[in-house]
């Protein structure tokens, strides 16, 4: 353990999993390492789940969620999907997981560099805030791979950056990048390139300077009922994910992902 100027207490980085949390002051850094993707499966977001409980737990009053390399998530590993699993029950088993990540009780920051593409991105809306930069991307490219969305994008990104557009990035799979996803309301804060980091700690030492008690009291009313909505619509999508996971048109997606060229969909 050691101290910061001003006094705060700066604690050594401890390991949970493929993430790191370390507590400065009162904000914890949770940062995925799975470098350059940051691609995730359910070890990888348990870990996640973990770290951010431990964090509130020892005092933490805010959780910057950010990532080592060049992208913030990528989202899903595409491999799993091809390598003989059961992909409801590796999906459902993710989705346990994410709902631990909205459960959080205190304010979390994502700092998104590089991509943050298809469960990427709903690891981004799980947070309450988003800071980007010129090179970053959000991507829901769902309707690109012929599978509908999931992590509950269907509901928190309307919720970010209104219906339409959030249609329109569903249905295209259109990615938003930088200063156009800061206009949107996608983030909240536009960095320097490679200050995305410590915008995001910046934010979330601003949002632990404010009255604890009062900070969780008034996001837990502007959340009420929403984690059960949540919990719907995962599964919802979950059950709409396996329905056309068994079509053609993902295998078509999927394997145009993999080997990086375009799909062409026949619509069964």
């Amino acid at each position: 353990m050691s101290e910061r100027d001003g006094g705060e207490t700066r604690q050594e980085v401890r390991q949970v999993g493929r993430v790191t949390l370390e507590l400065d002051g009162h904000v914890g850094v949770v940062e995925l390492h799975d470098p350059p993707a940051n691609f995730f499966d359910r070890d990888l977001l348990t870990a996640v789940a973990d770290a951010g409980e431990r964090a509130t737990a020892e005092g933490a009053r805010a959780i910057v969620l950010c990532s080592e390399g060049r992208h913030f998530c990528a989202g899903a590993r595409l491999a799993d999907a091809t390598g003989g699993l059961d992909p409801r029950a590796s999906a459902a088993a993710v989705y346990e997981q994410a709902v631990r990540i909205f459960r959080f009780e205190i304010p979390v920051v994502a700092a998104v560099q590089g991509a943050a593409v298809g469960g990427g991105l709903g690891l981004a809306c799980a947070a309450d805030f988003r800071v980007a930069g010129p090179k970053s991307r959000f991507e829901a490219n769902f309707s690109r791979l012929g599978f509908p969305c999931g992590f509950a994008l269907s509901l928190t990104l309307p919720r970010i950056v209104g219906q339409t557009r959030a249609e329109l990035m569903l249905y295209t799979g259109r990615a938003l990048r930088g200063a156009e996803a800061y206009a949107a309301g996608l983030a909240d804060r536009f960095a320097e390139l490679g200050e995305e980091r410590a915008a995001a700690v910046a934010l979330a030492r601003e949002l632990a300077g404010a009255a604890p008690l009062a900070v969780r009291s008034m996001r837990a009313t502007m959340r009420a009922g929403l984690l059960d909505r949540l919990e719907a619509a995962l599964t919802r999508e979950l059950d709409e994910q396996e329905r056309l996971w068994r079509t053609e048109d993902a295998a078509t997606g999927i394997a145009a992902s993999l080997e990086r060229r375009d799909p062409v969909f026949r619509g069964r």
